[in-house]
C-alpha cells in the first residue's frame, strides 16, 4: 500500500504516456533480483512499450565523463537518447526448482507507477537454484511476450561455502565506454559469475547533461535509458543485487534533507523515485547473511543525516542514531567469520580537502573517528562507493582497512592525481572498473580476498587476509 501512494504521488506530478498501438509488450529494462536471502527474493521488472531503447544519435564530448553534445533538454522525453516509453499491460512471474515450481498470479502494472513492478517472494529453501521466468501480456488474450533467468538463493547461516561477488560504483549514462553493450565492467563481471553484486550508488546521474532531471520524468527516463544497456539486462537475469543509493540518484551532489530543489524535482521526489525504480523493500539500511563466513551491511548515507554545513559534533550524523543503534546491535550480535561494511561513501579515505559529505572528511569528523574505532574494533572492513579513482587505504589511527571500487568506465576516473600517494595508500590507480570480494577457506582456515579489477576485466591489484582474530 505504501508502494502504491509513492507510485500516485509520482503520477500526479507528471503525464500519462500516450496510448499504445502495438499489442505486445517488451521486457527492454530486464529484471533485478533484488534483496536475496536463504528463503526470499524481490523481483523487479518494468514493462516497456518498443523491443528496443531508442538508439544513441548524440556524439559525446571527447573529455572526462563525455557530455553529449548539442543536447536540447526540452525535447520530447521519449525523443531522447535510450528512451524506453513504458507500456501498460499484465505481469506474471514463475520459479521454477527441481521440485518446486511457484507461480503467481497475472498483475496489472500502471502508468502510476511507470509501469513497473515489485514482487516479493518468500518461503524459499537455502542454496537452491531457481529459474525465473516472467511473462508479461497487454490484457488477457493478447500476444504474450517472455524475459528468464536464474538465481540461487543464499546458504544458511551455518552453511559453510564459498561466496564470490562483485561490487562497482558511479556510472554515468554519457561515460559508457562501449556503444553497443554500455559499459565492459559488467561483461567482464559476468565472466566471474558473481554469487550476487553490490551496487554502492551513483547508478545514474540526475545533475549530468543528456539530460539534467529538472522534472521527474526526466529522473525517470535516466533509469530507463540505463537499464536498457545490454550488459546492463544481461548482467542481472542471473546476478542478484543489493542495490544503495547516493547523492546522483537522489537529486544532485552532496544530497542531503536539507538541499534544495533540483528544477521541479525534489529530495522527496527523488527518494520516491528510487524506490520505484530498484529492487528494494521497505527499509535503505539492512544486513545479509551468506553462509558461516559472511555478513554484510548496507548503509543509508542520504536519508537521516544533518546539515553538511553545520558544525560538526557529538550531534552530527550521516547515519543518524536509529541506524546507528541497528548497526551496533546487529554488527555484535553477528558470528560471522568476516563483517563487511558496504558504504556508498569513504570511511577512511583519504579525500580531497574540498570535499564535506562523508566520514574521510573534517565536517564529519566526529562521527567519523566513532566508526572507525567501532569497525576495527569488530573486526570489520570497508568497501565504499562514491570516489572515482580505485584505491586501498589503511587508516593510519585504527588500522580500519578501505576498499574503493573506482568508477564504471575510464572516462568517468577523475578527481585525485594518480602520482598523490599518501602514508594511508596500499594501493592505488586513478581508472575505472571493479571489485571482487572472495571468501573461502584454506586448511580449514577462513581466508578473505579482496581483489580489483580493471573494466576489461584483468587483475590490477590483490589482498589476501587470513582470518587470525
Amino acid at each position: 500500500m505504501r508502494y502504491l501512494f509513492h507510485c500516485l504521488f509520482l503520477f500526479c506530478s507528471t503525464n500519462l504516456v500516450s496510448a499504445q498501438t502495438d499489442d505486445h509488450v517488451y521486457f527492454t529494462n530486464g529484471f533485478k533480483l533484488g534483496e536475496l536471502t536463504d528463503s526470499s527474493v524481490m523481483i523487479w521488472t518494468r514493462l516497456c512499450r518498443a523491443p528496443s531503447a531508442v538508439p544513441i544519435y548524440h556524439q559525446q564530448k571527447p573529455s572526462t565523463f563525455r557530455h553529449p553534445l548539442d543536447f536540447d533538454n526540452d525535447m520530447p522525453v521519449d525523443q531522447m537518447d535510450g528512451a524506453v516509453p513504458g507500456a501498460f499491460g499484465q505481469l506474471q512471474i514463475q520459479l521454477t526448482a527441481t521440485d518446486t515450481i511457484i507461480l503467481s498470479n497475472w498483475e496489472y502494472v500502471s502508468a502510476y507507477c511507470d509501469y513497473t513492478f515489485k514482487q516479493y517472494i518468500g518461503g524459499l529453501l537455502p542454496s537452491t537454484e531457481f529459474q525465473v521466468e516472467i511473462r508479461g501480456r497487454k490484457r488477457e488474450g493478447a500476444p504474450v511476450s517472455t524475459i528468464t533467468g536464474a538465481f540461487t538463493t543464499s546458504p544458511a547461516q551455518d552453511e559453510i561455502v564459498p561466496v564470490v561477488f562483485t561490487s562497482s560504483t558511479c556510472q554515468y549514462f554519457w561515460s559508457y565506454d562501449d556503444p553497443v553493450r554500455g559499459f565492459r565492467l559488467y561483461d567482464s563481471m559476468l565472466d566471474l559469475a558473481p554469487d550476487f553484486h553490490c551496487q554502492t550508488g551513483d547508478y545514474i546521474y540526475y545533475d549530468k547533461p543528456g539530460p539534467m532531471a529538472y522534472t521527474i520524468e526526466l529522473a525517470r527516463h535516466k533509469w530507463h535509458a540505463m537499464n536498457s544497456w545490454p550488459s546492463l539486462r544481461e548482467f542481472y537475469l542471473t546476478t542478484p543485487l543489493y542495490i544503495q543509493k547516493d547523492d546522483h540518484d537522489l537529486l544532485r551532489d552532496d544530497a542531503s534533507p536539507y538541499s534544495q530543489a533540483f528544477g521541479e524535482l525534489s529530495f522527496s521526489d527523488g527518494w520516491r523515485i528510487w524506490k520505484e525504480q530498484t529492487p528494494i523493500a521497505e527499509n535503505s539500511f539492512r544486513t545479509f547473511r551468506w553462509g558461516r563466513d559472511l555478513q554484510i551491511w548496507l548503509v543509508e548515507g542520504r536519508e537521516f543525516r544533518s546539515n553538511n554545513r553545520s558544525v560538526d559534533g557529538p550531534d552530527k550524523s550521516i547515519w543518524g542514531e536509529e541506524q546507528k543503534s541497528w548497526f551496533r546491535q546487529s554488527v555484535m550480535a553477528s558470528d560471522a567469520s568476516f563483517k563487511l561494511l558496504i558504504s556508498p561513501t569513504p570511511v577512511v579515505g583519504p579525500d580531497r580537502n574540498n570535499k564535506s559529505d562523508n566520514h574521510a572528511n573534517s565536517s564529519f569528523a566526529t562521527e567519523g573517528a566513532w566508526l572507525r574505532e567501532f569497525l576495527v574494533a569488530n573486526n570489520m572492513f570497508v568497501i565504499n562507493g562514491d570516489r572515482h579513482w580505485q584505491y586501498v587505504a589503511r587508516d593510519p589511527v585504527t588500522g580500519l582497512m578501505e576498499f574503493s571500487q573506482g568508477p564504471s568506465s575510464d572516462v568517468h576516473a577523475q578527481g585525485w592525481d594518480p602520482k598523490d600517494l599518501r602514508p594511508e595508500h596500499q594501493f592505488l590507480r586513478v581508472a575505472g572498473g571493479f571489485l571482487a570480494t572472495s571468501i573461502f577457506r584454506e586448511n580449514g582456515q577462513p581466508v578473505i580476498e579482496f581483489i580489483h579489477y580493471d573494466v576489461a576485466g584483468r587483475v590490477v591489484h590483490r589482498e589476501r587476509i587470513e582470518k587470525d582474530w
